[in-house]
C-alpha cells in the first residue's frame, strides 16, 4: 500500500479548502426556491439536483481515494433538503479523516486537482442556475468571509461584505 506522507500545513491547506467548500456551497444551496431542483437551465443540462448528487458523489469519492479504497458511485437525486444534508455530511466525513492524522494514501494535489476543484466548479454551476431561476445568490468578497478550519457543516457564519 502507498502511503504519501504531507506535512501538517498541506493537510491544514486541504481541510481550510474544503472548509471553503462548505461556506460557498451553503451560501448556494441556502433558501432556494421549491422548484429548483429540477430547474432546467438549458437542454442536456444536469439539473440543480443531479448536479448537487454528482458533488456528494465526487466527496465520497475523494475520501474513498484518501483511505485507499477508491469507488465511484452515481447517485440518483433525493429531495434537495436530504442532497444538502448529504453534501454536508460528506464533507464531515473527508474533513474528520483528514483532522484525525491517519494515513492520506493519495496526494492531497491530486485530491484537490481531482474531486475537490470538481466540486468547487458545480457550486458555481448551481450559483448560476440560481440567477437563471431568478433567485440569484449575492455576490460576496470571500477573502474577508469568516471561514474556519474543521467548520464544514451548516452552522455557517453571515456574509460580512456581500454587495
Amino acid at each position: 500500500m502507498h502511503d504519501v506522507a504531507k506535512s501538517d500545513s498541506q493537510r491544514e491547506l486541504f481541510r481550510h479548502t474544503l472548509a471553503t467548500l462548505a461556506y460557498r456551497g451553503g451560501k448556494t444551496l441556502r433558501d432556494v426556491p421549491p422548484a429548483f431542483a429540477d430547474f432546467q437551465g438549458g437542454h442536456g443540462l444536469r439539473t440543480p439536483g443531479q448536479i448537487l448528487a454528482h458533488i456528494g458523489d465526487l466527496l465520497d469519492w475523494g475520501l474513498s481515494i484518501a483511505v485507499g479504497q477508491q469507488k465511484w458511485h452515481d447517485s440518483k437525486p433525493l429531495p434537495w433538503e436530504q442532497e444538502v444534508d448529504r453534501f454536508l455530511a460528506a464533507l464531515k466525513k473527508f474533513d474528520d479523516f483528514l483532522a484525525s492524522g491517519e494515513s492520506v494514501h493519495a496526494p492531497l494535489e491530486k485530491l484537490f486537482q481531482g474531486p475537490v476543484a470538481d466540486a468547487l466548479t458545480h457550486v458555481g454551476q448551481i450559483a448560476i442556475l440560481r440567477r437563471l431561476a431568478g433567485s440569484p445568490v449575492k455576490g460576496e468578497n470571500y477573502y474577508v468571509a469568516d471561514i474556519q478550519l474543521g467548520r464544514v457543516g451548516a452552522d455557517q457564519p453571515k456574509a460580512k461584505q456581500e454587495f
